[in-house]
């Protein structure tokens, strides 16, 4: 036989060698079909050297570097740290339809006792805790309702943080008749593997496996067993089988971390029999959780394969006993090679999934003009169940649907985004005070809107005749548009309630406005007499003694000065008041937690909103003597005016029959309280501060 030439030789192997190569990342590449991965704030893309994956940074969800921190471990990695006012960040991952995924995510911590939430669409995963340095991960399957999914996080105790994020396709056994269930991951565990953690490459689904140990009594088995009858894709790799742990009589395995309150679970196990000389009916035995027998007279080799798996949906409560027990008869004690357990949780319905299509068409639109709008800040995620600014939404046929587009007064420019025209069920839409400018888009006779409010841009040409058309509109605004023709069509007076004709609401005063500036101006004049009066009678009788209150004689000060009302005493403009909805009240209020006061109005409770401002929520009451009239005045007159002695209205709700009134909180109590309450005792108020509080509040109350 010749031989070959050292350099062929050499040829050779590196042609072995680079085929070998292609071929790995070919098969690579298949395995990893469907996988995403995310490094949070990550300098560039990189290939971890141990799983071999691809690592993309999160810069296209979020390009401000300003939220990147480096954390203080011994590895110094970059993670996301989220300051969200709002309550939440999410990122949005593309998934095909109806398929099963795997979801993690990665949360180092630095020392701090603190917790945050994550949830995969709407649906809470769990909380994220931590009291120590570790890095923790939780980690979820569920099923894909559409081509995609928000894994969001949302404020607790702590602004939330993040390092990775990782997505793979996982076999469809996980959710077997659980078509509407999101499961956590308690625990994964591979009976004293060989290694820390077994994971991809040498499981194709990236789970990762944790080597567990069971009580020193249980033995260990293992086999260099190199191939068995699969029975599903739910297998675990043939690292982690091939290393089990039995005992002659029971194996138990206790987890006690689980949440206190009654919750199901889906466990599965994983059983291959690694000993050689078992036959069927040999080893034989009982599995029970929490004391409950689940499986009897249970044999791996019963169907003559020697690889079996069983899955157990079971119920606990702050303890999972699993617990196996030898049969009666059965020569072998009990064997497990590995098993997982995870939390069921119920899927809870997104907003209608056209809403959302459209609601997400509109934010590209808009944003393309207004990069970096804070407004902005909040659209991630569900719009409703983490409501975005500006939007309000309701129930409809089981699901929520967007019914008020608020975007005024945030600075908005370019064009009225055009997919505004497909919210089928939008009923209120408010797009003033801002700088959006080109023509009007045509809304369609099926829109249900009842209010319209375009004013104060500046956009151009003529109200189109659609909108006067729509069958629910009742309100609609249109004025301070430059460019715009006034009037509108010639049928817009006959078919409206309610409506500024094009023009500036500045040119012609409604009457409520025309009576405050006048009840204003006859209040100064008024309280500008009575001032001089004061004065007259002060300086003819300043060293005179005074009885006050209490038989007591006061001498009147000689040095007091009184505030007189100028024009800048008071503001007469549109304020922005905030609609919420019965929900934020509710959350705001802890369900009504804090009474501070009672008022013919109502009860008042204390609160605290979401960007954390106190606020005082005044709830109209059954009995109340003032009714819906003396709501609406309130609101109309308060969104009119400011003032420095009138606490300004913050917003109100109007829902479910309910109505309610939102004001800032005043931490130092009500003036009863300074004059005969508990601070009256510590601190006395003198006679001049007490008139100067009588004149604020006269000037006060006659402007309201």
């Amino acid at each position: 036989m010749m031989e070959l030439p050292d350099i062929w030789i050499l040829r050779l192997v590196v042609a072995c060698v680079f085929c070998l190569h292609i071929f790995i990342r070919s098969a690579s590449g298949y395995a990893t079909e469907g996988f995403e991965n995310i490094a949070c704030c990550a300098d560039s893309n990189y290939t971890d050297p141990q799983t071999t994956l691809n690592y993309t940074t999160d810069y296209r969800w979020f390009p401000d570097k300003g939220s990147c921190r480096r954390t203080k471990d011994v590895l110094n990695e970059k993670v996301r740290l989220f300051f969200v006012d709002e309550g939440k960040r999410c990122y949005n991952l593309s998934t095909i339809k109806n398929k099963v995924y795997l979801i993690r995510g990665t949360f180092p911590f630095n020392g701090v006792n603190s917790s945050f939430n994550v949830s995969i669409g709407v649906t809470q995963l769990g909380a994220v805790r931590s009291s120590g340095l570790q890095d923790l991960e939780i980690e979820g399957v569920f099923r894909a309702a559409k081509d995609y999914i928000d894994i969001c996080l949302v404020k607790g105790e702590v602004d939330p943080l993040i390092s990775h994020i990782e997505l793979r396709p996982l076999p469809e056994e996980y959710l077997h008749d659980l078509p509407a269930s999101v499961l956590k991951l308690i625990s994964r565990n591979s009976l004293w593997g060989s290694k820390d953690e077994i994971r991809f490459p040498t499981d194709p689904s990236d789970r990762i496996w944790k080597a567990t140990s069971s009580p020193s009594s249980a033995l260990l088995v293992s086999s260099n067993v190199s191939n068995f009858d699969l029975k599903s894709n739910v297998t675990p790799p043939l690292q982690v089988l091939q290393t089990a742990l039995t005992h002659p009589e029971r194996l138990q395995f206790m987890h006690s971390g689980i949440d206190t309150e009654d919750n199901e679970y889906r466990v599965f196990l994983y059983f291959l029999e690694l000993n050689s000389t078992v036959k069927a009916g040999k080893r034989v035995f009982d599995i029970y959780v929490n004391g409950e027998i689940k499986k009897e007279r249970f044999d791996i080799l019963a169907e003559g394969s020697n690889y079996t798996y069983t899955v157990l949906n079971v119920s606990a409560n702050g303890l999972l006993n699993l617990t196996l027990v030898k049969a009666s008869g059965a020569e072998f004690g009990p064997l497990l090679n590995a098993y997982e357990i995870l939390q069921m949780r119920s899927w809870i319905e997104e907003t209608n999934h056209k809403d959302v299509e459209v609601i997400q068409k509109i934010k590209e639109e808009v944003l393309l003009q207004n990069q970096g709008n804070k407004a902005l800040e909040s659209w991630t995620g569900d719009p409703c169940f983490f409501p975005w600014q500006g939007i309000t939404c309701d129930s409809s046929n089981g699901s929520s649907v967007i019914t008020k587009l608020d975007l005024s007064a945030h600075n908005f420019k370019g064009p009225i985004p055009p997919s505004i025209t497909e919210m089928i069920n939008l009923k209120l839409l408010n797009l003033s005070h801002n700088n959006f400018d080109g023509y009007i888009p045509s809304f369609p006779l099926s829109s249900l809107l009842i209010s319209i409010d375009l004013s104060y841009n500046n956009l151009m040409g003529s109200l189109p005749e659609s909108i006067v058309s729509l069958p629910h509109l009742k309100s609609l605004y249109f004025g301070c548009n430059k460019r715009m023709s006034e009037g509108g069509p010639a049928n817009l007076n006959s078919s409206l309630i309610n409506t500024d004709y094009g023009r500036c609401k500045g040119k012609e005063p409604r009457f409520g406005q025309v009576f405050v500036i006048g009840a204003i101006t006859c209040g100064s004049l008024l309280i500008a007499l009575a001032v001089g009066i004061i004065f007259v009678c002060r300086y003819r009788q300043k060293l005179i003694p005074w009885e006050g209150f209490g038989g007591k004689n006061y001498i009147m000060e000689t040095n007091v000065i009184f505030s007189l009302p100028s024009k800048d005493d008071f503001l007469i403009k549109s304020v922005s008041i905030q609609t919420f909805t019965l929900e934020d009240i509710e959350v705001a209020t802890e369900r009504y937690k804090t009474l501070i006061g009672e008022g013919g109005f109502g009860s008042v409770y204390r609160g605290t909103l979401n960007n954390s401002q106190e606020v005082a929520v005044k709830v109209r009451s059954a009995t109340s003597t003032q009714g819906t009239r003396e709501f609406d005045n309130e609101l109309n007159l308060l969104s009119a005016i400011q003032h420095e002695n009138l606490v300004p209205l913050l917003g109100y709700c109007n829902e479910n029959d309910q109505q309610i009134l939102v004001y800032p909180f005043m931490s130092n109590g009500s003036l009863q309280d300074r004059l005969y309450g508990e601070p009256a005792k510590r601190k006395i108020l003198d006679w001049p501060t007490r008139l100067s509080i009588a004149l604020g509040a006269a000037r006060g109350r006659r402007i309201k």
